[in-house]
Order: structure tokens, then C-alpha cells, then sequence
């Protein structure tokens, strides 16, 4: 008889080698970092969004969960957010992990999302299916982070990770022994490509689980989540630079996504880039 050898996420410290994780993440697509934010950044968090989800009702599609509720707009409503989406060392993972294949990264999209009890599990997915079939896989198209606000347990929804699976042919469906729970204390995060199969766990237990989605993409792909309709000018005004930039307010090469003010004839700058905007750059 053949014993399964049950699969697993590699778990690292925050002051772990940030090579170390980036080579977990090639090899098996998805790890987690454990207690990168302190307690109070989390009870901050949990205040900026509670009000949020509270007040928004539950999914209306099985894949959006009947017991789940979804709040996006994130770097507009919660400055603590803005602080995650900027965290220099989840910057420099999607820098270092979707480096090869752009010039510029780019935030991709922003939820916070509560699984209640009663909620049945998420279908296993890819995130690069927003885009279709029509990109190569052996372009990496997102890194993505699920950053846990509560305890993740296997009881109360912990996302469900297949590692390894961003190798396999897309028809290859998992074997139950291949399936983790990526079960963290609050505070942690689960770090892991569009490639690889996941999706939301079952909540069994009495409480909610509270989770924040920041991920990011190439330059020169269209986000997800329509960070100018989200955080359009006026109130991208009030961010930090960098975090501007990560949005989308810069050029993702020599000419992609330049911008020219509609203004009357003569009185602005044609083909410059956006950062004109806030004075980031007269270029």
C-alpha cells in the first residue's frame, strides 16, 4: 500500500531571508509569513473595515460565497490598508517574483472579505483567469497576498491552497491529500502567484474570519479592480507618493499609460506622466 504524503505551505518569519521566500514561491507557488503585523495595526484595520462589511450584504453568486460579504476600494477607505498594499517587503516579493516580466508593478486589487459561519467552500480557481486564456503560462501574471485579520483555521474558512499545482496542466483536478488549509494567527499573510489553485474554505465554526486581498500584477495589464474609479484624483492626492505610484498613477514603461490634460489649447503639457498631477514628476 502507498502511504500520501500530505502536501504543505512553508511557513517563514518576518525577518527571514527574503531570497528564501522567493524561492519558496517558485517552487511551490504560495507561502506564508507569519505575524508581520502587530496587534495594533490589526485592531485598527479591523475598525477602519468592520463598519464596512457590516453594512454590506452577502454575495449574490456561489463563487462570491452566500455567507460572505466583499468590501473593495480599500487604499481609498482605509489608510491602514494603504500601509499593507505599500509593506516594503510584500513590494519587494511582487517586485522580485513578477520582475522578470515587466518593466513596473502595479496594484491589481483591493478587498476585505468575511466568511460567516455556515459558509460552504469556494471552488478551487486561478486568479490569472480574470484575464482569460489568452497569456502564456509561462508568464507569471499576479502575486497575491490574503492578509489574515483573525486567527485562519481549517474550522473557519482558512483559504485553501494547492501547492504546487501552478506546473500542472490545467485539466488536472487535486487529490484531497493535496489540499492545505493555510491556517495563521492573525496578523500573518499568505503570499501566493496567480497560477496556483486556492479558493476560500468552508466556515464550520461559530465565528467569523476576517481577511484583507491586496494583489498585484504587471504594468501592463489591466487591473482587476479599477484603481482610477476606486481612488480617482482627488483623492489619490491625499496618498504617499510610492503608494500612488504602486496604483497606477505612473507610466508601466517608456509610453504605456501616459497622460495629456484635457485642457483648452496650449495651457498643459501633452504625453507627460501622470504624476503630474500631484507635482511627482515634471517628466
Amino acid at each position: 500500500m502507498t502511504t500520501q504524503t500530505a502536501a504543505a505551505l512553508e511557513h517563514f518569519e518576518p525577518n527571514a531571508d527574503s531570497d528564501a521566500m522567493l524561492e519558496a514561491l517558485r517552487r511551490d507557488a504560495a507561502i506564508v509569513i507569519e505575524r508581520l503585523v502587530p496587534p495594533g495595526e490589526l485592531d485598527a484595520l479591523r475598525a477602519e473595515l468592520d463598519p464596512h462589511l457590516d453594512a454590506t450584504p452577502y454575495g449574490e453568486i456561489d463563487f462570491h460565497g452566500n455567507h460572505t460579504r466583499r468590501v473593495g476600494a480599500l487604499i481609498a477607505r482605509s489608510p491602514e490598508c494603504g500601509r499593507l498594499a505599500a509593506h516594503p517587503l510584500l513590494v519587494g516579493l511582487a517586485e522580485g517574483f513578477l520582475g522578470p516580466f515587466c518593466d513596473e508593478i502595479q496594484l491589481h486589487f483591493t478587498q476585505a472579505v468575511r466568511i460567516d459561519p455556515g459558509e460552504s467552500a469556494q471552488m478551487l480557481h486561478r486568479d490569472r483567469g480574470v484575464w482569460g486564456g489568452y497569456l502564456t503560462r509561462k508568464i507569471e501574471t499576479q502575486l497575491s497576498t490574503i492578509w489574515a485579520l483573525d486567527d485562519f483555521t481549517a474550522a473557519n474558512g482558512a483559504t485553501r491552497v494547492v501547492p504546487g499545482s501552478h506546473t500542472w496542466h490545467r485539466d488536472r483536478t487535486p487529490e484531497p491529500h493535496e489540499i492545505v488549509p493555510a491556517e495563521m494567527p492573525a496578523g500573518s499573510v499568505l503570499v501566493y502567484s496567480g497560477s496556483v489553485l486556492h479558493g476560500g474554505g468552508a466556515n464550520t465554526a461559530d465565528h467569523n474570519r476576517r481577511a484583507v486581498l491586496l494583489h498585484y500584477t504587471l504594468g501592463w495589464l489591466r487591473q482587476e479592480e479599477n484603481q482610477y474609479l476606486s481612488c480617482p484624483p482627488e483623492v489619490a492626492r491625499s496618498l504617499d507618493p510610492e503608494l500612488r505610484r504602486l496604483i497606477g498613477y505612473q507610466r508601466g514603461g517608456i509610453l504605456l499609460g501616459f497622460y495629456s490634460p484635457p485642457t483648452a489649447p496650449g495651457e498643459g503639457p501633452e504625453l507627460v506622466d501622470p504624476g503630474v498631477l500631484f507635482d511627482d514628476t515634471t517628466s
